[in-house]
């Protein structure tokens, strides 16, 4: 089984969006450097996104905006967990009440 190539390092891809800007294309740069062109284009894609200029037509999320949605997904999911625990803490409960309420009625 093969073995998962690393992420790029920031400062590398920094500077393969540098050079796309200073217009050098993505597929030249990809020979050169043993990269995809699909991730430079991505990479200049995701550094519009950032500054605030995202691409006519890509739909991309800041990294900011992609930090912000995981860690909801995260809280989410968490929530959903607790609502559940408590779901079953009351309905536990619920049937034990039903058991001691049955008791003498010798008032």
């Amino acid at each position: 089984m093969p073995t998962p190539k690393l992420p790029y390092p920031a400062e590398f891809r920094q500077q393969m969006v540098e050079l796309v800007h200073a217009g050098r294309a993505p597929a030249q740069l990809a020979r050169e450097f043993d990269v995809t062109a699909q991730s430079i284009s991505s990479w200049v894609a995701q550094a519009a996104a950032d500054s605030g200029k995202p691409a006519r037509g890509k739909d991309v999320l800041s990294t900011v905006e992609r930090e912000e949605l995981a860690r909801l997904r995260r809280e989410n999911k968490q929530l959903r967990l607790e609502r559940d625990i408590l779901a079953k803490a009351t309905a536990w409960f619920a049937g034990k009440g039903d058991k001691t309420s049955i008791g003498s009625s010798n008032s």
